[in-house]
């Protein structure tokens, strides 16, 4: 690392994008009225065409940033054609984001194993009924979906559907934004250089 911290004003950030990563995100759980772990997801379709949601983040440590998802929705498909995505997190209190591009690899089965069974049951449920992106002939039809397969597993154990899993998104340059006066607005890149190495770069705003 060739900068030691990122400073915005008077506030400075270790550069270690991880660990600056961790104090914005529990700042915005204090801050953020709804889902301070809402993030945006990019991915591009075989023509090439963009497509952007919002999903959950639902971990992140120094190998990534983790989310689940049907493998066999467009998000899910699009990402495994490709391994690429990118990332975006928005804390509209804070006037700070994070922007976050890198590839992507499925997290082990013990991973999505443990985190669907911590899951809501009626959420566990839902992993099955849903076909993800797919046409829906009415509200009705996923509903008796989900009553179906309730009464099916009753009161005992829900397995992990096999098309449900998650993604990483391991990051190649993460960048951390920060609001300023009259569009001045204070911007750090920080560029993966080898396996646990990056470069800090201050950007234009």
């Amino acid at each position: 690392m060739d900068k030691t911290t990122l400073t915005f004003g008077e506030i400075a950030l270790p550069a270690d994008p991880f660990a600056a990563f961790g104090i914005w995100l529990r700042d915005a759980e204090a801050s953020e009225p709804n889902d301070p772990n809402a993030m945006s997801l990019a991915t591009v379709d075989s023509d090439g065409l963009p497509d952007v949601r919002m999903v959950l983040l639902k971990g992140f440590d120094r190998r990534g940033f983790v989310f689940y998802t049907n493998f066999e929705s467009r998000k899910g498909e699009e990402i495994r054609a490709t391994r690429k995505a990118a990332l975006n997190f928005h804390w509209k209190s804070l006037h700070r984001q994070i922007r976050i591009r890198g590839d992507v690899e499925i997290v082990s089965d013990e991973e999505a194993d443990a985190y669907y069974a911590s899951r809501a049951r009626e959420s566990r449920i839902g992993a099955w009924a849903s076909l993800q992106s797919r046409p829906l002939e009415n509200r009705e039809t996923l509903e008796r979906r989900v009553e179906d397969l309730g009464s099916q597993y009753g009161e005992g154990p829900i397995p992990r559907p096999p098309v449900w899993s998650g993604f990483r998104v391991v990051p190649r340059e993460i960048e951390f934004w920060h609001d300023g006066a009259f569009r001045l607005h204070d911007r750090y890149r920080l560029t993966r250089t080898g396996a646990d190495d990056w470069t800090a770069s201050r950007l234009y705003p």
